[in-house]
């Protein structure tokens, strides 16, 4: 129980970072659709933003994990591993820093960026300074100083905000351009504040600890690459696919709407932040599956009320975006099952980083990504990005199930499917209501917003009953109050 205590500190401090520096992003979505003079503007800010998210999980080449792995064990020296770890990244993060620059004209054309080759050296070159950063940051994490990386984080948020509302509203510079400079700008600065705190002292570089790290975590690779290319990859490819001639705005609608859901995905990064290190370091202990457990039923537990309360309270979180850009808000249910599904196959994923059999979260990585393409392939020119948000859904849905039925199997881990299962059905139930409402008999938003408060209150009463009792929550508080 002290274990999961421990997450559970943890997981609200990193989320309290997290969760503010996501909410003020939010900000910057309906700054974006105003200031910017079409939506297809903001579908070029969404189609670089998923490029540098791809690139980010190649310039780390999973050593953020495998840090977290050799870090942990006892044949080796937790300095010398983060020594290593450290210069590695700096100099392929340079490199690829430099090349960006020289070659960035014809970059810029393959992407489409013909006449804007600053967006992509800008772009680019702030993905490089941000794989270095990971390290780090994994590092701070590592010694279990979320309150340093909780603040690291949101003070790139506050002068991302800072210099985009100088330069598109102070200035009137409403261009993309001051977009991807305020990004920059944030980021060095952020860096710049970071290194001083993480800078290697003791150990050595050990050529030994980099092959064996890199033996760990390049399969990580393909398993990133392909992972992000699940997640990323409808917002590439999507201008490519489009037959319509209005590509880059379809593309700006559906990326806006997906800001919308991201509360989920909040949830869902807090938690790994907290999460990772716990797993690896509480793998020593050989009743640790308990916890694994427990962390899966609460992580599923708690998205659901998430997930509930963003389709409740839609009509309100559609102000996050402009009206210009309210058609594409049904796509929404479908991108929060999504972060679900997602959150779900992360956690699952520890049998095979704990039992170093890395390669099948590759194979399951290629499934999903074989999954997303040819729905996309298929799908996009007949039903836009319907087909970009299904096939996500279909693809961490299967590949959620694979690791689950194979990993029981290799490392069975005694989840709680009953439980599981109660939570599920009762989440549908309150979804069929709703919808049933709101589709045949309810159109008067303050009614289904009260209709859906009401249904939002039956899973918090069945959540305080079955799993997190008021009265024994007040007692522990009353006994730990009073042994002090």
């Amino acid at each position: 129980m002290s274990e999961m205590k421990s997450l559970a500190k943890d997981t609200a401090i990193y989320g309290l970072s997290s969760i503010i520096g996501k909410f003020l992003n939010y900000l910057l979505v309906p700054l974006y659709t105003y200031a910017l003079a079409r939506t297809a503007d903001y579908g070029i800010v969404t189609n670089l933003y998923a490029w540098t998210a791809l690139l980010l999980v190649i310039l780390t080449y999973g050593m953020e994990t495998g840090f977290f792995r050799f870090a942990n064990r006892e044949d080796y020296d937790a300095k010398s591993v983060y020594k290593t770890a450290y210069f590695t990244l700096f100099c392929t993060s340079a490199l690829f820093a430099l090349l960006v620059i020289v070659f960035r004209h014809p970059i810029a054309n393959v992407l489409g960026y013909a006449d804007h080759s600053e967006f992509v050296a800008m772009m680019f070159a702030t993905v490089a300074v941000d794989a270095f950063a990971c390290i780090p940051f994994a590092y701070l994490r590592y010694q279990k100083r979320p309150i340093r990386f909780a603040i690291l984080k949101l003070l790139f948020v506050l002068l991302n905000i800072g210099f985009n509302l100088l330069f598109l509203v102070v200035l009137g510079k409403n261009d993309v351009f001051y977009v991807f400079l305020s990004n920059i700008l944030a980021t060095t600065i952020q860096t710049l504040c970071l290194l001083p705190m993480t800078m290697p002292k003791g150990g050595h570089f050990d050529g030994k600890v980099l092959r064996d790290m890199l033996r760990y975590s390049l399969p990580l690779l393909i398993l990133g690459v392909a992972g992000i290319m699940n997640q990323t990859l409808d917002r590439i490819l999507f201008p490519y696919l489009y037959t319509g001639a209005d590509a880059q705005a379809q593309l700006g609608i559906y990326g806006a709407c997906f800001k919308v859901a991201m509360v989920m995905m909040m949830f869902t990064q807090a938690f790994r932040y907290a999460y990772e290190p716990f797993v690896f370091a509480k793998h020593k202990d050989r009743q640790s599956v308990e916890a694994y457990a427990d962390a899966m039923k609460y992580y599923i537990i708690f998205s659901y009320l998430i997930l509930l309360g963003v389709i409740f309270y839609l009509d309100i979180f559609r102000y996050i975006v402009a009206s210009a850009y309210w058609e594409g808000l049904k796509i929404v249910p479908v991108v929060l099952w999504t972060y679900v599904f997602q959150g779900i196959y992360f956690n699952l994923s520890f049998w095979y980083k704990l039992t170093d059999e890395t390669k099948w979260g590759a194979y399951f990585s290629l499934i999903g990504l074989a999954i997303t393409l040819v729905l996309q392939i298929v799908g996009v020119p007949l039903i836009g990005y319907w087909a970009s948000c299904g096939s996500s859904l279909v693809c961490y849905f299967v590949i959620m199930l694979l690791s689950y039925f194979i990993g029981q199997k290799k490392a069975p881990i005694p989840y709680d499917l009953k439980r599981i299962g109660i939570y599920t059905s009762l989440t549908l139930g309150l979804l069929a209501v709703y919808y049933a409402l709101r589709l045949y008999y309810i159109s008067n938003m303050w009614v289904l917003m009260a209709i859906g408060t009401v249904l939002l209150g039956i899973y918090l009463v069945v959540l305080t009953r079955k799993d997190f009792p008021i009265q024994d929550v007040l007692r522990n508080r009353r006994n730990n109050g009073s042994g002090r």
